[in-house]
């Protein structure tokens, strides 16, 4: 009999995302390690907040895949900046996931996506309940990275979401997190969980380096979430574009109409592409851009691994630990995060013998050198063995 195991998450393919891509390279990773996979989901919706066409006016889609089953359940949806809308949004899928545990039957291992702090602690409560091993894949340290962000302030409600977080901690068995500080921050709680370092690393063909045309114009691209802690209509009013530098901005989000709308010399929003067409369209620029408003403590967004994958040098602009990667891996430029004088400096000043100091044939080596999924996941695979 195969070994089989859970996994619980908000975000899944066809949705968009590093958390929704992790996942999907979990799932895939343990069906090839021999794991009988099941996925328990929402049925997809973001990040518009919208039910996607062939599952709108479903409850829940039972689907088969190459790693397994994947279960999608009823979610009322919503990308709402309202406090309370969000919760009522999240709170319906911990609900369609307590059903989904009282009617199935589920394996003795689970892994849960922690984040939103709601459906994570909905699960644990879930699986000790039901005598599960918990294996809590860490990716942001909610309450901490809301109010950093803004969106939250201490209070009531704030302090009942530290205690939800510290529940989630104290009940795994395993922690994994995405980052050094989010393992850090956890350690601060719980001293002796056995914990583990994940780090978002893709896992696609290498694709070849295109051969750059003979034009002057430096093209910045930036691919993903388009909300308020990534803050690209707030960079793009605040910036300005010389005629040889232009930013190209791909991705969907609470803020995709106002980009769309902005009327910005050199600033061009094309929308969303699948993964497969956006890589294919990235190789065609000089530079990824990775912002973040604010540094947030415990973040390293996955798209330093995926850029430099493709061949792309980064310019980072979101502090922290991320920033930390570039420079040792010498992948880029880091400019300190909210420094907007620093960046719009580069932004004049950025030439083509400046992008020779990081040729994409190097950047894609490094990466692929330094960050190995098959290698990491085996180490993967025996820390949850031994639970």
């Amino acid at each position: 009999m195969s070994k089989e195991i859970l996994l619980i998450t908000n975000y899944f393919p066809p949705e968009k995302g590093a958390a929704a891509n992790r996942m999907q390279s979990v799932a895939e990773g343990l069906g090839k390690a021999g794991y009988a996979v099941k996925v328990v989901c929402p049925l997809p919706n973001y990040p518009n907040g919208k039910i996607f066409e062939g599952y709108s006016g479903k409850l829940s889609v039972k689907e088969n895949s190459s790693f397994g089953k994947i279960a999608r359940l009823w979610v009322w949806p919503s990308n709402s900046t309202n406090k309370l809308v969000r919760l009522l949004s999240m709170i319906s899928f911990s609900f369609s996931l307590v059903l989904f545990f009282l009617f199935s039957k589920t394996p003795k291992k689970v892994f849960i996506q922690y984040s939103p702090v709601f459906v994570g602690y909905t699960a644990v409560c879930l699986g000790r309940l039901f005598s599960k091993k918990i294996i809590l894949n860490v990716s942001d340290l909610w309450p901490l990275a809301g109010l950093e962000m803004g969106i939250l302030k201490k209070g009531w409600y704030y302090s009942i979401l530290l205690k939800m977080e510290r529940f989630c901690y104290r009940n795994a068995d395993l922690i994994v997190g995405q980052s050094e500080e989010i393992l850090q921050h956890i350690s601060n709680f719980e001293t002796a969980k056995s914990s583990f370092l994940y780090r978002n690393i893709p896992d696609f063909s290498i694709p070849e380096i295109a051969s750059k045309n003979s034009s002057t114009e430096i093209k910045i691209v930036y691919a993903g979430l388009l909300g308020m802690a990534q803050g690209l209509f707030q960079l793009c009013n605040q910036l300005s574009f010389p005629e040889n530098v232009s930013l190209h901005i791909y991705g969907a989000g609470p803020e995709d109409e106002k980009i769309k709308d902005l009327q910005k010399q050199n600033v061009f929003f094309h929308g969303e592409l699948d993964r497969n067409s956006l890589h294919k369209k990235l190789q065609e620029y000089d530079i990824a851009f990775i912002p973040l408003v604010k540094r947030i403590y415990g973040s390293v967004p996955s798209k330093i691994f995926e850029y430099t994958r493709l061949g792309l040098p980064v310019l980072y602009f979101a502090g922290g630990e991320g920033g930390e990667i570039v420079e040792k891996e010498s992948l880029g430029w880091v400019i300190e995060v909210n420094n907007f004088e620093a960046l719009q400096h580069f932004i004049n000043t950025v030439s083509i013998s400046e992008l020779k100091r990081f040729p994409k044939e190097v950047i894609q080596k490094k990466s692929v050198e330094s960050f190995s999924f098959n290698k990491q996941f085996e180490a993967f695979l025996t820390a949850i063995e031994t639970i």
